[in-house]
């Protein structure tokens, strides 16, 4: 069934490829704590000591990492649904 034209299928490709390179990435850099990243932890105010800030730390390092791999786990649907709607156009202008 064709629900998208063939530009919008081969977008979907493309922006999906990138989508999934980059948060599988993100995800990894993430999981192994990369403080380039700590901005952009949800962490919140004043700390008792640096075992709270680090505990804190650690679990939104975690979160963030899982919060990728299931959006970049999204875009492989994306992906999966775009090249179908490629595979449809292409087979039909083909026949015509």
């Amino acid at each position: 069934m064709k629900i998208c034209g063939p530009k919008y299928a081969l977008c979907g490709l493309i922006l999906s490829v990138w989508g999934i390179f980059q948060l599988v990435l993100m995800g990894i850099f993430f999981y192994v704590k990369s403080v380039a990243l700590v901005e952009d932890l949800p962490l919140e105010g004043n700390f008792k000591n640096i075992k709270d800030f680090y505990t804190q730390a650690d679990r939104g390092y975690t979160q963030n990492a899982y919060n990728c791999w299931i959006a970049a786990c999204i875009y492989v649907l994306t992906f999966l649904f775009s090249g179908h709607q490629f595979y449809i156009n292409s087979r039909s202008s083909l026949s015509v």
